[in-house]
């Protein structure tokens, strides 16, 4: 009973620390706070936040394996949840605020500009990991799952390469996202090497 409490209490905990984000943004937004490019702010600010809670969930792996810790496995999925949530925000941004919903403006920036291209892409991979993420779709699925839930490394790839294409001249911060996200891999290729000998 006192360990389902204290598991109550940590996801409580981390569910109303993965709100603030979205708390203090839609405080800046309401207080006129974002500078003098609100849309590009909003952007910007919801486009690192799916970055980092991506990067969160590739790194409860590491973790296990680099330091035994396996507690965090219990929250993966609403960290994923969340990442999925971050990245609707940063869609709809782009979608609503930026693009005003004029579809041929929409479609003709998917079409010629790369950095778009593979951020909308990240995006349309995201939705299936995020409909498939109860316990009844991991029954009904299986095995396939696991290779489904697979494509969140391809997400984490194709989101990196958008904010590195999206920068024209400052490349330092999606480049610090590239090393985390090649470090995390490479435990991960390792781990299964290991696993496989």
């Amino acid at each position: 009973m006192k360990r389902l409490s204290l598991d109550r209490g940590a996801w409580l905990a981390i569910f109303v620390l993965a709100l603030v984000p979205a708390a203090w943004l839609l405080r800046d937004a309401l207080y006129s706070a974002l500078g003098p490019n609100p849309v590009e702010a909003l952007s910007h600010r919801t486009g690192d936040w799916t970055l980092r809670f991506l990067m969160l969930v590739l790194a409860i792996t590491p973790m296990r394996v680099l330091f035994g810790w396996s507690w965090p496995v219990r929250y993966r999925r609403m960290i994923g949840l969340f990442a999925f949530f971050y990245a609707t925000l940063h869609f709809l941004t782009w979608l609503v605020i930026d693009e005003g919903l004029l579809w041929d403006a929409i479609v003709e920036d998917i079409y010629k500009r790369p950095f778009i291209t593979v951020g909308f892409l990240a995006y349309l991979l995201l939705i299936p990991l995020a409909a498939t993420s109860s316990r009844m779709a991991m029954r009904r699925l299986g095995r396939r799952w696991k290779t489904l839930h697979r494509l969140v490394y391809l997400v984490a790839v194709l989101g990196v390469i958008h904010y590195l294409w999206l920068v024209k001249l400052d490349v330092r911060e999606p480049l610090i996202y590239a090393v985390i996200l090649l470090f995390l891999l490479l435990v991960r290729l390792w781990y299964s090497m290991k696993r496989g000998r």
